[in-house]
Formats: C-alpha cells, structure tokens, sequence
C-alpha cells in the first residue's frame, strides 16, 4: 500500500561548522533564544500552506523559523524527525535550508510533501475542476456501478467504518472524488488533490461525516447530523487552497516513510533538529481522525489500527517496557504506579519510546549541533508528570548537553488543542493543556 523512500535524501556533505565566523557559540545562541518570548501569540499558525489540512497541536510557525534562523545557516540541513504536517520542514524551506522529514502517519506524510512540492496552481485548479465533473457526471449516470465500485474498495470491517459514519449519499460522492483524483496522471498534482479531499472530510466545523469534533481527533457520532455534500465541501476547499509552485532555487526536501527512532540518515549528517513530540498520555490521537481519510485513499481499518500501535505515545503497552531508565523518570513512574500501574505502564512505554528517537537524534545530529523540542506535559491520575524534565534526562543520558528550557503559554485556538480556558472547561485534558517547554540541546 504505502511506499518506503529511500533512506539517503540527497547528498549532505560532512559536519559543517556550526555557525559563521565571529557568530557567538551556538549554546550561547540557544541559551538567548530560550530566554525570549516563544509564544508568538497572535501570529496565525494556518497562513499559506501551513492552512491547507487541519492537523492539532500544530506549533506556529514563527517558532521554528525563529529557532532556524537563530541555530543554522542557509544550506543547512534541518530535520523534524516527527514531522507531523510539515510545520518544520516548509518554514526550512523558505528559509533556504534543506529540510527532512520522517513520520509513520501516511496521512501526515501526504500534507507535509503536498506542501513542500506543490504542483503548478494553474494545473492544479483544472484538475480539480475535472475531478468535480468526472464525479458529478458518475453520480447522475449509473449509480450501480458507482455502488459496486465503492463495495470493491472495502473490506468488511472497513465497511462497517465506514457505514457508521458516513450516509450512503456522502459515501457514493466520496468514491466519485476518490476514483477522479486516483485517476490524475500527474503525480504532484494527485497527492495535492488528495490532500484537498482529506480537508473536506477532516473539517473544522460542518463536514461530510457525522462524526462532531472530528479535527481535534476526538470524533463523537451524531447521528441527527446533516453532512454537506462531498462535491460541495471539496469544491469550496479547492478554491480555499491556493497550490503555489516551490521555487526553483528551493533547497530539496523530502519526507520519509521511517520512524523517528530509525531514519535510516547517515551519522552525523543533520545540522539541526527542531521536532516537537507527542503528549505521553496519547491525549491527541491522530488516527482516530486520519483514518476517516485514509480509507478512501486505499487504507484497510485493521492495518492503520496496527500501525496506530507503533505511535510515540500510544496507549497500548507492547512488552513490558524499558527498566533502568533515569532515576527522575523511575521515580515518576513508581509515583504513578501508586496511583494506577495501567498509566504507569503506557507512561513507561512513552519514556521508552522517546529514550529512543533522542538516541537516534544525538546519532544524526553532527558535533556541536543543536536540537530544540517542544514538549508538552501530563497529568496522569492528579500527577503531573513533568515530561519536559524526564526528557531532560534522557537526553543527557543520550549525550546531550541542556543548555535550558523555555515556557510558552499555548494560544490554544490557534493551537487546534482539544481544550478551553476557564471555568467552562470540561475535561482533565481541557485543564491541562495550556503551556509547553522548549527543550535546547547540543551534542
């Protein structure tokens, strides 16, 4: 279904040295950076193409830009080994740098190269209005065959997913629109368009399933819901999309098919990381809304929850978990343990998993390069469980240095974070989620 890319993206060329000449050292560039104002309040986090798909949790995209501004040069190679829809890599991009991306979502994937490889928006345009009246010609001639082509596309328990949460007439658009773009010869050109139909289905408000809260990845069925129409939905969003060719003189960019434990890059050939990973307590569950997307793109419903298994910070504890971790770590744990050994377990397996990609980051990362992580925290049971510092640990256990942490207070609406402020809130995650720590590290 999905294809592997190639682990080597372009050639990079040995370690750089880390900054121009005269420029003060880059822990004392990280350590000032750390100390300034990073929560860019007000800035819009879904101008241009950071706006072409919903994805929550996004960071603003000042942020990382001011963070490579700060910490590379033009040339540089930047990587976002969970790169989520590319807020990272295309704020890289404009900035000259070569940008790498890897993450195991092949809906996040989509967006992210969608938006670093934009097609021409003249042909893009044309081939969305033929999409739109290749389906509306299927849907007024033999719905039949339209039915028996949806019925192929799906196995049985996708089927049931499907039917559940979309009406047989948004089904019967959808696998118009889907069979149109699958049929664009053009490869850029499809990928876009199917990163248009995704934003149609994954809407902010409104949508053409019955699922309510759908973008902020917690979906709750309304079955009293009227979906719009697919056409209509996916039609407005073309026009609300603007495809906008990458330049000529852009570095490359590519987003790999690889876990941010394993990205298959060369030793040493990264100049600086700026990722932002997870919640510990799988708070924000991106399949739960992406496979609303996915499988009219080709996805079965058993495969994505397999996959889904394999997310940094998932709720299902696959062995018993790494022993020997820091002793901060281990003494949260067993704190936690006290209180409910089930969260205690999934936050081992979280402590786990990111002990792995900060090794796979201090194995990428050249000598006396940078690496910046957004974090956020939980609170597990009453306990917070202060991830920014347990991450803190396990990067000095990795190598690193830590020159400091920053806090930012989250402009949660722009945030797309599934929370509210004040005494309206609902839920421990709508209480919760209203800063981040910036993590600054160097090898």
């Amino acid at each position: 279904m999905h294809v592997t890319e190639a682990p080597t993206l372009f050639p990079l060329p040995p370690a750089a040295t880390p900054s121009d000449p005269g420029a003060p050292p880059v822990a004392e560039r990280l350590r000032a950076l750390l100390a300034e104002d990073l929560g860019f309040h007000g800035r819009r986090a879904s101008a241009g193409r950071h706006g072409w798909h919903p994805f929550p949790a996004k960071f603003p995209p000042a942020l990382p830009r001011r963070v490579i501004e700060v910490l590379s040069r033009p040339g540089d190679a930047v990587l976002d080994p969970m790169a989520g829809s590319g807020t990272t890599l295309v704020e890289a991009q404009r900035l000259g740098r070569r940008a790498i991306g890897c993450d195991i979502d092949p809906l996040a994937r989509r967006i992210a190269a969608a938006k670093l490889d934009a097609p021409d928006p003249d042909g893009t345009a044309a081939a969305g209005r033929e999409v739109l009246a290749v389906a509306a010609s299927r849907l007024r001639g033999d719905r039949a065959a339209l039915e028996r082509d949806r019925d192929r596309r799906f196995d049985e328990a996708t089927r049931k997913f499907v039917d559940y949460w979309f009406r047989p007439a948004q089904q019967l658009e959808l696998e118009a629109l889907a069979a149109a773009i699958a049929a664009v010869p053009e490869p850029r050109t499809q990928r876009f368009l199917e990163v248009v139909l995704s934003s149609a289905i994954i809407a902010k408000s409104g949508g053409v399933s019955l699922a309510r809260d759908l973008a902020h990845t917690r979906p709750h069925r309304v079955a009293s819901k009227a979906p719009k129409s697919a056409l209509a939905v996916f039609e407005s969003r073309l026009r609300r999309i603007r495809s906008r060719r990458t330049g000529r003189d852009a570095p490359p960019a590519r987003v790999l098919d690889a876990p941010a434990a394993d990205t298959g890059l060369r030793a040493a050939s990264v100049d600086l990381i700026v990722t932002s990973p997870p919640y510990a307590n799988g708070a924000i569950d991106y399949m739960r809304a992406h496979k609303f997307s996915l499988v009219w793109l080709g996805w079965k419903t058993a495969d994505l929850t397999r996959l889904r298994r394999r997310y940094v910070g998932h709720d299902a504890v696959l062995d018993g978990g790494r022993s020997g971790l820091p002793g901060r770590c281990e003494r949260t744990l067993t704190a936690l343990a006290a209180l409910d050994r089930r969260k205690a377990a999934v936050l081992r397996r979280y402590f786990g998993d990111m002990a792995a990609v900060l090794r796979e980051m201090a194995r990428v990362l050249r000598r006396g390069g940078a690496a910046v992580v957004v974090v956020g925290s939980s609170v597990l049971r009453g306990l917070d469980v202060e991830t920014h510092l347990a991450l803190a640990s396990l990067a000095e256990e990795v190598g690193f240095e830590v020159i400091g942490i920053g806090r930012r207070r989250l402009d949660r609406d722009r945030r797309m974070m599934p929370a509210r402020w004040g005494a309206g809130a609902r839920s421990q995650i709508e209480r919760r989620m209203h800063e981040e720590h910036v993590l600054g590290l160097v090898l």
